[in-house]
Protein backbone atom coordinates (compact mmCIF):
# COMPACT_ATOMS: atom_id res chain seq x y z
CA UNK A 1 0.00 0.00 0.00
CA UNK A 2 2.94 2.52 0.58
CA UNK A 3 4.44 1.75 -2.65
CA UNK A 4 0.96 2.51 -4.11
CA UNK A 5 0.63 5.41 -2.48
CA UNK A 6 4.15 6.85 -3.32
CA UNK A 7 3.77 6.05 -6.93
CA UNK A 8 3.91 2.77 -7.70
CA UNK A 9 1.79 1.83 -11.40
CA UNK A 10 1.61 -1.18 -10.92
CA UNK A 11 3.02 -4.26 -8.20
CA UNK A 12 4.94 -7.18 -8.97
CA UNK A 13 5.06 -10.00 -6.64
CA UNK A 14 7.42 -12.69 -7.01
CA UNK A 15 7.79 -16.15 -4.40
CA UNK A 16 11.29 -17.21 -5.05
CA UNK A 17 13.93 -15.65 -5.32
CA UNK A 18 16.30 -15.45 -8.49
CA UNK A 19 19.43 -13.78 -7.11
CA UNK A 20 22.80 -15.39 -8.50
CA UNK A 21 22.95 -18.75 -6.71
CA UNK A 22 19.86 -19.19 -5.63
CA UNK A 23 17.97 -22.70 -5.01
CA UNK A 24 14.21 -23.56 -6.60
CA UNK A 25 11.39 -23.70 -4.79
CA UNK A 26 8.35 -25.99 -5.22
CA UNK A 27 5.09 -24.52 -7.02
CA UNK A 28 3.67 -25.11 -3.52
CA UNK A 29 5.78 -22.94 -1.47
CA UNK A 30 5.62 -20.49 -4.27
CA UNK A 31 1.87 -20.10 -4.62
CA UNK A 32 1.65 -20.42 -0.21
CA UNK A 33 4.13 -17.06 -0.61
CA UNK A 34 2.04 -15.54 -3.13
CA UNK A 35 -1.63 -15.85 -3.43
CA UNK A 36 -2.57 -14.70 0.28
CA UNK A 37 -0.17 -11.51 -0.81
CA UNK A 38 -2.48 -10.68 -3.88
CA UNK A 39 -5.44 -11.63 -2.62
CA UNK A 40 -5.08 -9.02 -0.03
CA UNK A 41 -3.79 -6.39 -2.58
CA UNK A 42 -7.25 -7.07 -4.10
CA UNK A 43 -8.91 -6.72 -0.79
CA UNK A 44 -7.92 -2.88 -0.40
CA UNK A 45 -6.71 -2.06 -4.41
CA UNK A 46 -7.18 -2.45 -7.45
CA UNK A 47 -3.84 -1.52 -8.58
CA UNK A 48 -2.29 -3.80 -11.62
CA UNK A 49 -0.34 -6.96 -10.37
CA UNK A 50 2.56 -8.51 -11.93
CA UNK A 51 2.92 -11.90 -10.68
CA UNK A 52 6.66 -12.98 -11.52
CA UNK A 53 6.91 -16.52 -11.96
CA UNK A 54 8.49 -18.68 -14.39
CA UNK A 55 5.98 -21.31 -13.48
CA UNK A 56 2.58 -21.79 -15.41
CA UNK A 57 1.01 -23.17 -12.11
CA UNK A 58 1.87 -20.28 -10.13
CA UNK A 59 0.86 -17.89 -13.16
CA UNK A 60 -2.68 -18.95 -13.53
CA UNK A 61 -3.90 -19.66 -9.87
CA UNK A 62 -2.54 -16.04 -9.20
CA UNK A 63 -4.60 -14.64 -12.80
CA UNK A 64 -7.39 -16.16 -11.07
CA UNK A 65 -6.77 -14.40 -7.70
CA UNK A 66 -6.66 -11.20 -9.60
CA UNK A 67 -2.97 -10.62 -10.84
CA UNK A 68 -3.12 -8.72 -14.27
CA UNK A 69 0.63 -9.43 -15.96
CA UNK A 70 2.94 -12.38 -16.33
CA UNK A 71 6.44 -11.31 -15.38
CA UNK A 72 8.07 -14.68 -16.65
CA UNK A 73 12.62 -14.19 -16.33
CA UNK A 74 12.84 -16.74 -18.55
CA UNK A 75 11.26 -15.17 -21.50
CA UNK A 76 8.51 -18.09 -21.48
CA UNK A 77 12.02 -20.75 -21.79
CA UNK A 78 11.32 -22.61 -18.62
CA UNK A 79 7.88 -24.04 -18.69
CA UNK A 80 6.35 -23.82 -22.16
CA UNK A 81 2.70 -23.73 -21.14
CA UNK A 82 3.24 -19.95 -19.49
CA UNK A 83 2.46 -18.45 -23.15
CA UNK A 84 -1.14 -20.27 -23.26
CA UNK A 85 -1.77 -19.79 -19.92
CA UNK A 86 -1.15 -16.02 -20.24
CA UNK A 87 -3.08 -15.65 -23.44
CA UNK A 88 -6.07 -18.08 -21.49
CA UNK A 89 -6.25 -14.86 -19.00
CA UNK A 90 -5.54 -12.05 -21.15
CA UNK A 91 -2.91 -11.03 -19.52
CA UNK A 92 0.10 -9.11 -20.48
CA UNK A 93 3.48 -10.43 -20.35
CA UNK A 94 6.81 -9.43 -19.07
CA UNK A 95 9.69 -11.28 -21.23
CA UNK A 96 13.11 -11.53 -20.06
CA UNK A 97 16.34 -12.45 -21.32
CA UNK A 98 18.31 -14.73 -18.87
CA UNK A 99 20.94 -16.97 -19.60
CA UNK A 100 21.45 -20.13 -17.75
CA UNK A 101 19.49 -20.46 -14.54
CA UNK A 102 19.44 -18.19 -11.27
CA UNK A 103 22.00 -21.04 -9.87
CA UNK A 104 24.49 -20.72 -12.46
CA UNK A 105 23.75 -17.75 -14.00
CA UNK A 106 26.68 -15.42 -12.95
CA UNK A 107 29.32 -18.55 -13.29
CA UNK A 108 31.66 -16.87 -16.01
CA UNK A 109 28.97 -15.94 -18.50
CA UNK A 110 30.44 -15.09 -22.04
CA UNK A 111 28.86 -12.96 -24.84
CA UNK A 112 30.41 -12.23 -28.33
CA UNK A 113 28.25 -9.16 -28.39
CA UNK A 114 25.67 -9.14 -25.39
CA UNK A 115 23.38 -6.24 -27.40
CA UNK A 116 23.06 -8.51 -30.55
CA UNK A 117 22.18 -12.17 -28.31
CA UNK A 118 19.84 -10.22 -26.01
CA UNK A 119 18.11 -8.74 -28.99
CA UNK A 120 17.38 -12.32 -30.82
CA UNK A 121 16.91 -13.79 -27.97
CA UNK A 122 13.62 -11.30 -27.23
CA UNK A 123 12.57 -11.65 -30.36
CA UNK A 124 12.33 -15.14 -30.38
CA UNK A 125 10.07 -14.89 -26.91
CA UNK A 126 8.13 -11.92 -28.64
CA UNK A 127 7.30 -14.61 -31.51
CA UNK A 128 6.44 -17.05 -29.23
CA UNK A 129 4.02 -14.96 -26.87
CA UNK A 130 2.46 -13.54 -30.05
CA UNK A 131 1.97 -17.07 -31.56
CA UNK A 132 0.13 -17.56 -28.27
CA UNK A 133 -2.10 -14.85 -28.90
CA UNK A 134 -0.87 -12.27 -26.04
CA UNK A 135 -2.10 -8.52 -26.90
CA UNK A 136 0.27 -6.57 -24.58
CA UNK A 137 4.30 -7.41 -24.54
CA UNK A 138 6.78 -5.78 -22.25
CA UNK A 139 10.66 -6.71 -22.97
CA UNK A 140 13.43 -6.99 -20.05
CA UNK A 141 17.05 -7.32 -20.81
CA UNK A 142 17.56 -8.96 -17.97
CA UNK A 143 20.39 -6.70 -15.99
CA UNK A 144 22.61 -8.53 -13.77
CA UNK A 145 20.82 -12.35 -15.18
CA UNK A 146 23.71 -14.29 -16.78
CA UNK A 147 25.89 -10.65 -17.39
CA UNK A 148 28.93 -9.56 -15.94
CA UNK A 149 29.65 -5.97 -15.53
CA UNK A 150 30.15 -4.54 -19.44
CA UNK A 151 27.80 -6.63 -20.47
CA UNK A 152 24.94 -5.00 -18.08
CA UNK A 153 26.61 -1.55 -19.16
CA UNK A 154 26.07 -1.97 -22.89
CA UNK A 155 22.95 -3.24 -22.61
CA UNK A 156 21.97 -0.28 -20.49
CA UNK A 157 23.89 1.93 -22.76
CA UNK A 158 22.35 0.45 -26.11
CA UNK A 159 18.51 -0.13 -24.87
CA UNK A 160 17.62 2.35 -27.87
CA UNK A 161 18.07 -0.61 -30.00
CA UNK A 162 15.84 -2.65 -28.34
CA UNK A 163 13.08 -0.07 -29.75
CA UNK A 164 13.10 -1.94 -32.99
CA UNK A 165 11.65 -5.16 -31.04
CA UNK A 166 8.42 -2.90 -31.47
CA UNK A 167 7.31 -3.27 -27.35
CA UNK A 168 7.74 -1.42 -24.53
CA UNK A 169 10.91 -2.02 -22.48
CA UNK A 170 11.32 -2.65 -18.50
CA UNK A 171 14.30 -1.79 -17.10
CA UNK A 172 15.31 -3.43 -13.72
CA UNK A 173 18.80 -2.58 -12.06
CA UNK A 174 17.69 -1.91 -8.31
CA UNK A 175 20.24 -2.36 -5.71
CA UNK A 176 21.48 -4.72 -8.17
CA UNK A 177 25.29 -5.89 -7.65
CA UNK A 178 26.79 -4.28 -10.80
CA UNK A 179 25.98 -1.08 -8.64
CA UNK A 180 28.37 -2.46 -6.06
CA UNK A 181 31.01 -3.88 -8.64
CA UNK A 182 31.23 0.08 -9.26
CA UNK A 183 30.56 2.17 -5.78
CA UNK A 184 31.47 -1.09 -3.34
CA UNK A 185 28.39 -0.37 -1.30
CA UNK A 186 26.47 -2.70 0.19
CA UNK A 187 22.74 -3.80 -0.80
CA UNK A 188 21.29 -1.67 1.78
CA UNK A 189 23.05 1.63 0.28
CA UNK A 190 22.57 1.50 -3.59
CA UNK A 191 19.31 3.73 -3.83
CA UNK A 192 21.89 6.20 -5.61
CA UNK A 193 23.12 3.89 -7.94
CA UNK A 194 19.94 2.58 -9.23
CA UNK A 195 18.33 6.04 -9.40
CA UNK A 196 21.36 7.08 -11.93
CA UNK A 197 21.40 3.38 -13.50
CA UNK A 198 17.73 4.32 -14.00
CA UNK A 199 18.20 7.64 -15.27
CA UNK A 200 20.46 6.65 -17.99
CA UNK A 201 18.06 3.71 -18.72
CA UNK A 202 15.07 6.05 -19.69
CA UNK A 203 17.07 8.54 -21.39
CA UNK A 204 18.25 5.48 -23.86
CA UNK A 205 14.76 4.42 -24.30
CA UNK A 206 13.28 2.55 -21.11
CA UNK A 207 9.96 3.14 -20.75
CA UNK A 208 9.20 1.25 -17.48
CA UNK A 209 11.30 1.15 -14.56
CA UNK A 210 11.12 -1.94 -11.79
CA UNK A 211 12.12 -0.70 -8.15
CA UNK A 212 12.21 -1.51 -4.59
CA UNK A 213 12.53 2.52 -3.51
CA UNK A 214 9.45 4.18 -5.19
CA UNK A 215 9.20 7.19 -4.27
CA UNK A 216 12.36 8.51 -4.88
CA UNK A 217 13.08 6.82 -8.36
CA UNK A 218 9.54 7.82 -9.20
CA UNK A 219 10.60 11.66 -8.60
CA UNK A 220 13.92 10.89 -10.61
CA UNK A 221 11.91 9.07 -13.53
CA UNK A 222 9.95 12.28 -13.68
CA UNK A 223 12.89 14.76 -14.20
CA UNK A 224 14.68 12.26 -16.60
CA UNK A 225 11.36 12.45 -18.70
CA UNK A 226 11.56 15.95 -18.62
CA UNK A 227 15.12 16.05 -19.83
CA UNK A 228 14.09 13.32 -22.71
Amino acid sequence: MKMEKDGADFLDIGGESTRPGSEKVSVETELERVIPVIELIRKNSDIPISIDTYKSEVAEEALKKGADIVNDISGFRFDKKIAKITAKYNATCILMHIKGSPKNMQVNPVYENVVEEVYTYLLESILMAENAGIKQIVTDVGIGFGKNLQNNLDLIKNLSVFKKLGYPILLGVSRKRFIENISQTPVNERLEGTIAANIAGILNGANIIRVHDVLENRQAALIADKLK
